[in-house]
C-alpha cells in the first residue's frame, strides 16, 4: 500500500495532490516540507509530495535545497489547478474581518483580492487549511482564511467568496518523492542539478549539450551555493528519460566540464500520466 507524506492538515492542497497521484493511498500529514523528506526516509511513509512551483507565486525555494539536501529521488510529478477561497465562521461577513490567515504563496496568489479588503491585517501561517483549522478552534469572528474549499467543509467554515486567485489558470506542480529510482509509468522527464565553472561561455556550453541532441529544457532555476558567495546551483528539467541515449550522452558530455552534475530523478510527465489513466 503506498502511504504518501504531505505537508498541512486535512483540507490541504498537497491533500488534493496526493490523491490526484494516488488516490487509493493512505496519506501521512506532516508539519513541514522537511517532515516530509524525514517521513520517506525513515520508512514513515513511501512516498512524499512536495510542491515545487506555482504559475502565480512562482517556485518554492526551499523544496529545490531539500531535494539536494536529502537523496531521495523524483519518481513522479502531479498539476493541481488552485482554486482559493474566503472562509471564515458562519454568520461572518466580510465588513467583520479584521485579519485574514494563509500560507505565504496563498496569500500571494491572492494579492489582487486581498487589497480589495478594507482594514484588514494579512497574517502568513504554516498552511491553508491549517488557517482554516485555527479559525475553528479558536472560534474567530474576526478572521477569515484563504483555503481550499475541502478545507472549509472539513472544519465547518463558510466560504465568504468562492474562486479569489488573481489569475483563474491557477496551478501548482508537485514532485512526488520515493526511496528508490523506479518512476510510476515510463519515464520521459528527467530532472538534475549541476554546477559549472566560473569561466566566460561556460553556462552557454552546459547548455549547449541538450540543444545540440534536441533535448528540451524545460525549466531553468539557479539557487546561491550558501558557503561560495555568489556561485550558483543550477536545476533543469529535461524533456528526455535518463536511460534514453541523446540524454545520456548529453549528460555524460555536461560531465566532462561541470564541477558537479546530479541526476535527482527520471519520471514520467504529468501531462502523459493523466491521458494514460
Amino acid at each position: 500500500m503506498m502511504r504518501i507524506a504531505y505537508q498541512g492538515e486535512l483540507g490541504a492542497y498537497s491533500e488534493a495532490a496526493a490523491l490526484r497521484f494516488e488516490p487509493t493511498a493512505e496519506l501521512q500529514s506532516c508539519e513541514s516540507f522537511e517532515t516530509v523528506f524525514s517521513a520517506v526516509a525513515d520508512q514513515i511513509a513511501t512516498h512524499g509530495i512536495l510542491p515545487i512551483e506555482n504559475t502565480i507565486g512562482g517556485t518554492i525555494h526551499r523544496n529545490y535545497d531539500l531535494l539536494l539536501q536529502y537523496e531521495l529521488p523524483i519518481i513522479g510529478e502531479v498539476k493541481l489547478p488552485i482554486v482559493h477561497n474566503l472562509l471564515a465562521l458562519a454568520g461572518t461577513s466580510r465588513g467583520q474581518l479584521r485579519r485574514v490567515y494563509s500560507h505565504p504563496q496563498g496569500l500571494a496568489q491572492c494579492e489582487q483580492f486581498l487589497r480589495t479588503l478594507d482594514n484588514v491585517e494579512i497574517v502568513a501561517t504554516y498552511d491553508t487549511a491549517g488557517s482554516a483549522k485555527m479559525i475553528r478552534d479558536g472560534q474567530l469572528n474576526d478572521t477569515g482564511a484563504i483555503a481550499s474549499a475541502r478545507a472549509a467543509e472539513v472544519f465547518g467554515l463558510s466560504i465568504l467568496d468562492a474562486s479569489v486567485q488573481d489569475f483563474a489558470a491557477n496551478t501548482t506542480r508537485f514532485l512526488v518523492i520515493g526511496r528508490d529510482q523506479k518512476p510510476t509509468g515510463t519515464a520521459n522527464k528527467t530532472t538534475i542539478v549541476f554546477t559549472v565553472p566560473n569561466d566566460a561561455g561556460a553556462l552557454f556550453k552546459a547548455l549547449s549539450v541538450f540543444a545540440l541532441r534536441d533535448i528540451d529544457m524545460t525549466k531553468l532555476e539557479s539557487r546561491p551555493i550558501p558557503e561560495r558567495p555568489f556561485e550558483y546551483l543550477f536545476y533543469a528539467d529535461l524533456s528526455a528519460a535518463r536511460e534514453e541515449l541523446s540524454c545520456d550522452r548529453a549528460l555524460t558530455h555536461l560531465a566532462e566540464f561541470a564541477p558537479s552534475l546530479r541526476t535527482l530523478g527520471s519520471y514520467r510527465r504529468w501531462e502523459d500520466t493523466e491521458e494514460a489513466s
